[in-house]
Parts: structure tokens; C-alpha cells; sequence
């Protein structure tokens, strides 16, 4: 036999495979518990876009996301909630909840070209959101009140801006 074979016969193949197995068991456990807390108790969600100036800036913050108060029903009035869009189901949006079910809400129809206004009372099993900016959001004035399951989470602090990362230098 030559020196090769020799050398690879002299190899433990048997407690390299086992510490291999035991770190992907480790890596796969590790995973797993990101997940379930990213999915199920709290997570961090990059939000950008008009529609909540002044609350979350345009170009984007870094959010705290709460999963477990959506989950038990305690999402109140005033709270910022992220939610899957109901226009399309690929989209997080987030929203300002302006209406439990049963509330009346008295909303501007079309901010910008008129003052008229228009009352709905809010089905049970829905809320209503709206955007901070009223100009320039798409909300519950256009596609009506949100089934509560849609809510996937509660914002409850802004950990970052994105500005404030552009502005660092190096």
C-alpha cells in the first residue's frame, strides 16, 4: 500500500463526521430559534416610503416590531402596526390604527382637492388604518377597513434611521 493510502487509512474519518454533524445540529437549532423569535415574538423591519411622515423618515428606518401583541389583541388606537397589504399580498406596509371594530371614523375622501368628508363604522373583526401623511398614502380611505389577521406586528421603537448611517463616514 502506498504512503497515501497509508496516511488516509491513519485519518479519524468517524469523529471528523461526528463534530461535523454535531455543528450543522448546532447551526440548524440556532437557525430555528431566529426564526421563531424573527416570526413569532419580535423582529427588526426596514420601513421607507411617504405615506408616515413624519413618523418613520422617507428614505427608511430600522423598526422594533412586537409579534405577540398582534397575536392577543391588544393593538389600540394611535399604534403603529405593520401589516400585509390587502392590495398585495407580497407588500408589508405600516400603518397608523385609527379604528377598532365598531368605532365610527370620519375620514377626508380626497385631502388635496376637497374638504369633503365621509363616516364609516369599522366591521367587527377589522381596524382601520391610515398613513401619518395623508397626501400620499394608500390606506383604508381607498381599499376600506383591514381584516385584524392581517396584522403581523406592533411597532414599538425606532432603532435606526438610515440616514443617520449615510451621514457616517469612514
Amino acid at each position: 500500500m502506498s504512503g497515501f493510502f497509508r496516511r488516509l487509512a491513519g485519518i479519524p474519518w468517524r469523529s471528523i463526521a461526528g463534530d461535523a454533524f454535531s455543528r450543522a445540529l448546532l447551526v440548524a437549532q440556532a437557525y430555528c430559534a431566529v426564526h421563531v423569535v424573527d416570526q413569532h415574538l419580535c423582529s427588526l423591519a426596514f420601513v421607507r416610503g411617504p405615506s408616515m411622515l413624519p413618523a418613520i423618515n422617507l428614505a427608511g428606518d430600522v423598526l422594533a416590531v412586537d409579534r405577540v401583541s398582534a397575536r392577543l389583541g391588544r393593538v389600540e388606537n394611535g399604534d403603529v402596526v405593520l401589516m400585509i397589504s390587502p392590495e398585495d399580498p407580497r407588500k408589508v406596509v405600516a400603518k397608523r390604527v385609527l379604528g377598532m371594530e365598531g368605532d365610527s371614523v370620519t375620514y377626508l375622501v380626497d385631502p388635496g382637492n376637497s374638504d369633503a368628508s365621509k363616516t364609516v363604522v369599522v366591521p367587527q373583526g377589522h381596524v382601520w388604518v391610515q398613513g401619518d401623511n395623508i397626501y400620499a398614502s394608500k390606506d383604508s380611505r381607498q381599499f376600506g377597513a383591514v381584516p385584524y389577521g392581517l396584522i403581523t406586528g406592533k411597532i414599538f421603537c425606532r432603532v435606526s434611521s438610515v440616514i443617520s448611517f449615510a451621514s457616517l463616514s469612514f
